[in-house]
Formats: C-alpha cells, sequence, structure tokens
C-alpha cells in the first residue's frame, strides 16, 4: 500500500484498572490478544495492537492500568504505562461512567497535563450503553472542564458503539506515513504469548479476588506436529501460596479442568488447529516481590 495519503502512528491507550482498554482494542483488531478480566491487574505489560485499513494503519499500545505500585511486578507495569506514553504519537484517555473524579482518575490527569500541547489527547467514556444520555452529558462537561482533550468521545465498547467514530477521529493527527507492520498483522506478540494470555484470562475469569493478582503462566512446550495440524503445549500457572495452588486445581481438579478446557478451546481458534494442552500448578512464594522472578515470567525489558 503505497498511497501519498496513507497515514500511520502509535497510540498509546491509558486509564485505570478496569475501563475496558483490552475490551476496546480487541473489539478493534477482531481478534482475542489482550486477557480481559473485570479484575484490576489484567493487563500486566504494552501489548501491541495493529489495525490497518486502506487508509492508515494505527498501532496501538494498550498499557497496564496506571496505579501507585505495591511490589517489583507493579513498579515493572506503571514504567511500561508511562513509557507507552512517550513512544506514542497520541494518547487516548478510557475512563468509566463514573460521575466523580477519583483519586486514581485525577493522578492520571496530572500526568496527562505535561502532555498537553505537545501530543493530541483523546478521551473516550466507556460503558455508556449503562447510563442515561443526561448522565452522559454529565460526566463529558466535567472532563471538559480539565481543558487538556481534543475530543471527548462516548463508546460502548463491548457493544462496538462509536468505535468507528473514535478511529475516524484518530486519523485526523496522524502523519503522512509508512505502513510499519504487514497489512494482515495485528500484534507484535507471537502465539505463544498470546495462549499464556488466554490461559491466565480463564483463571482471573474463575478465581476469587484474591488468587489471580499472584497468578503467573509459564508455557514449557509449544510445538507442532509434523504429522498432523496439532500443537502440543505444556504449561505451568504458577500462584504465590500452597492454598491458592488447592483453590486453583479445585475439588478433584474440577477448577483446573475447567479452566484448562476453555483454554484449549480458545487456543485452536487462535491457532486453527488442535490443541493438546497439559497444565501443572506450581508455588513460587511471593513471586510478584522477586527481581528475578519477575524478570523469569516474562514482565522484562
Amino acid at each position: 500500500m503505497t498511497k501519498n495519503n496513507f497515514k500511520s502512528g502509535y497510540v498509546s491507550v491509558i486509564g485505570r484498572p478496569n475501563v475496558g482498554k483490552s475490551t476496546l482494542l480487541n473489539a478493534i483488531i477482531g481478534e482475542k490478544i489482550s486477557a480481559i478480566s473485570s479484575k484490576p491487574q489484567t493487563t500486566r505489560q504494552n501489548i501491541t495492537f495493529i489495525h490497518t485499513d486502506e487508509d492508515a494503519q494505527i498501532i496501538f499500545l494498550d498499557t497496564p492500568g496506571i496505579q501507585k505500585p505495591k511490589n517489583k511486578l507493579g513498579e515493572f507495569m506503571l514504567t511500561e504505562s508511562k513509557e507507552g506514553i512517550e513512544d506514542s504519537d497520541v494518547i487516548t484517555y478510557i475512563v468509566d461512567t463514573s460521575k466523580k473524579i477519583g483519586r486514581a482518575e485525577r493522578s492520571i490527569i496530572d500526568i496527562l497535563k505535561v502532555y498537553k500541547g505537545k501530543l493530541p489527547i483523546i478521551l473516550l467514556i466507556n460503558k455508556v450503553d449503562t447510563i442515561r444520555k443526561d448522565e452522559l452529558l454529565e460526566i463529558i462537561s466535567m472532563y471538559a472542564e480539565e481543558k487538556i482533550f481534543d475530543e471527548i468521545i462516548p463508546i460502548s465498547a463491548i457493544k462496538n458503539d462509536g468505535v468507528d467514530i473514535y478511529l475516524g477521529s484518530l486519523k485526523k493527527y496522524l502523519k503522512a506515513g509508512p505502513m510499519y507492520y504487514p497489512e494482515d498483522m495485528i500484534t507484535d506478540k507471537n502465539e505463544r504469548f498470546i495462549v499464556a494470555e488466554i490461559i491466565r484470562e480463564k483463571g482471573l475469569m474463575y478465581l476469587n479476588e484474591e488468587v489471580p493478582h499472584g497468578l503467573a503462566i509459564s508455557i514449557e512446550k509449544f510445538k507442532k506436529r509434523e504429522d498432523k495440524n496439532m500443537y502440543d503445549i505444556d504449561a505451568n500457572i504458577y500462584v504465590e501460596r500452597d492454598t491458592h495452588k488447592g483453590i486453583l486445581i479445585g475439588k478433584n481438579g474440577s477448577m483446573l479442568k475447567r479452566i484448562g478446557t476453555e483454554a484449549r478451546e480458545d487456543a485452536e481458534r487462535l491457532l486453527d488447529a488442535k490443541v493438546n494442552l497439559q497444565i501443572w500448578v506450581k508455588v513460587e512464594k511471593n513471586w510478584r516481590d522477586r527481581d528475578n522472578l519477575v524478570k523469569r515470567f516474562g514482565y522484562d525489558k
């Protein structure tokens, strides 16, 4: 694609945890790349999503939710978020339909003020399908008073409402540029990474509040068979406590079986092949506070 008016650029997507960043980006590219959950800290590192059409290639950086770090993993996540902003041509800030600007939102707005006038900043108000129009107008007015946003766009990521308007707005701010990635490429993450994210998502989905923060996935084997369209994948799920291991396995192995079955089905759709998925549960006590283990589990530059 070599049209003279073709545009390209990088867009950082930031916000506090659980406002719908990954849901939006998975919807834009039509594939589940980033883990989605109602629990905080679902996205742990910057994940690149690539949207290409006739007019532009938009490279989105899905950043971890910005919050005060509580451990080594949290410090890594905050660094990832800030670097995502520094690497971008446009900043997208996503909020939900809360009617007050809370402490977490205020800290992010304070960060964004540094970039006012330097980079375009688009505010997306997500989950607008859950409120009345008069409530939405009140929220728009509240954020408009901050005077740092070039545009404020209401969306519902889960229903794909307003997403096309958002993409059209982004193109206004991007400059003419090359196609950085092949036209059919949707992420720079490999299949091994995505399968690990799928497994972690199932754990986030079904486990109680205490366990998911301490989940880490390590893919030990990822091999396609030569004689058939089938992958053999071995994975370890690491938790921080022996009690968490018991919860994850469940009575007679029921929880682990549920997680494994659903992860295998998603992996088969991703790989367009049969998958033989084997999962083991192991304990690494307090791994989120241990530099060597944080890096070993992939949270490293």
